[in-house]
């Protein structure tokens, strides 16, 4: 097929170098449109973007003007990576334009006519885009968006145990990569031996948007999965990938026992979903990688698995308080932000939501 064009706003921080990475001789999509703020605005990429990504800045990119983020790019689909305080009201004048909307920003997540995505969690909520379209008056527009980077490997880890066991308790506790506050981040004097027992809104947002995620969409209205979820969440000294320590509390009658450790582990090996089944091309053929040894996943060595798309689980183990424990990590720049964008988009063709 054609490639669709698309553009990328927010393209010179380290999310929108993500996606320029990713998204170089990707077999659906072309870049054909960078924009960023004014200030970077008429000038080359290469000028003005201060390339983090240890891998080279595309050739193809290098001399292609940055523009404002506004309609009039030449693109169909735009992949946001804007920051929160300006994202909202530039992806909706977006929307309205007739562009289609693949964000990864904070703003419209919880919108209640906005899908909330991870393709193998809650394919089927992307159905509420017709819905969308008709409430907000959008003729062909549309705005979709990827969770938070520490809510997606979090849900990812959560719904083969859902779907297996249910759930209805989950105590999580984060630690999460410096690269996850965006560049320049945090000053040396704070983070360089030490750790930040808080993160500006995040809690709220892993267990609200963790419900989302898991809950059901029924009669054009998402309805939250009735779970539990208390998160608390550490800035650490890691450079990429987020790790993660949860424990769980699996649905049961009262009185019956736990599923077994062996059942828990193999529910969370073998689990695939519509992406791997339809073979979207930034789909990871395992999603959850399951570690054995007892001292993994560990972000130095696991974070890259499925070229950055897959998460990884390790330390399964029973939970004195709860019924299970267990570690799990995701590459926090890739799956949980540019990447996971990508895979979004990735589904709305193959669904015939985008066509070139």
């Amino acid at each position: 097929m054609d490639k669709i064009k698309v553009g990328i706003l927010g393209a010179t921080g380290t999310v929108g170098q993500r996606f320029v990475q990713l998204l170089q001789d990707h077999p659906w999509f072309e870049i054909t449109a960078l924009a960023a703020s004014k200030a970077s605005a008429g000038r080359p990429y290469g000028e003005v973007c201060r390339w983090k990504v240890s891998a080279e800045m595309p050739s193809a990119v290098r001399d292609m003007m940055v523009e404002e983020c506004a309609p009039g790019l030449d693109c169909e689909l735009v992949f946001s990576a804007l920051p929160g305080e300006v994202a909202g009201p530039i992806e909706e004048n977006l929307a309205i334009a007739g562009y289609f909307v693949s964000s990864n920003a904070k703003n419209h997540r919880l919108d209640p006519d906005v899908p909330l995505l991870i393709p193998e969690v809650n394919p089927d909520h992307i159905q509420i885009i017709e819905h969308q379209r008709r409430q907000r008056s959008w003729e062909r527009g549309f705005i979709v968006t990827s969770p938070n980077c520490s809510v997606t490997p979090l849900a990812l880890a959560l719904k083969p145990l859902q779907d297996s066991f249910g759930l209805t308790t989950v105590m999580v506790t984060t630690m999460q990569a410096i690269s996850g506050a965006g560049y320049p981040g945090l000053p040396s004097w704070d983070i360089l031996g030490n750790i930040i027992p808080y993160i500006r809104g995040e809690e709220e947002k892993v267990e609200a948007e963790s419900l989302k995620l898991l809950g059901r969409l029924e009669a054009n209205e998402f309805q939250s999965a009735p779970i539990a979820i208390s998160a608390q969440c550490n800035r650490v000294n890691t450079v990429e990938g987020h790790l993660e320590a949860v424990s769980v509390r699996l649905g049961r009658k009262k009185g019956t026992t736990p599923p077994t450790t062996e059942a828990v582990v193999e529910a969370l090996r073998s689990f695939t979903a519509l992406p791997q089944e339809l073979e979207l091309p930034s789909a990871p053929r395992q999603p959850i990688v399951v570690r054995e040894e007892i001292d993994r996943p560990q972000p130095r060595y696991d974070c890259d698995q499925g070229g950055g798309m897959a998460v990884v689980v390790g330390r399964v183990r029973e939970c004195p308080v709860l019924d299970y424990k267990f570690m799990v990590l995701g590459h926090n720049t890739i799956r949980g932000a540019a990447g996971g964008s990508i895979l979004n988009a990735e589904l709305l063709v193959a669904k015939g939501y985008l066509s070139a």
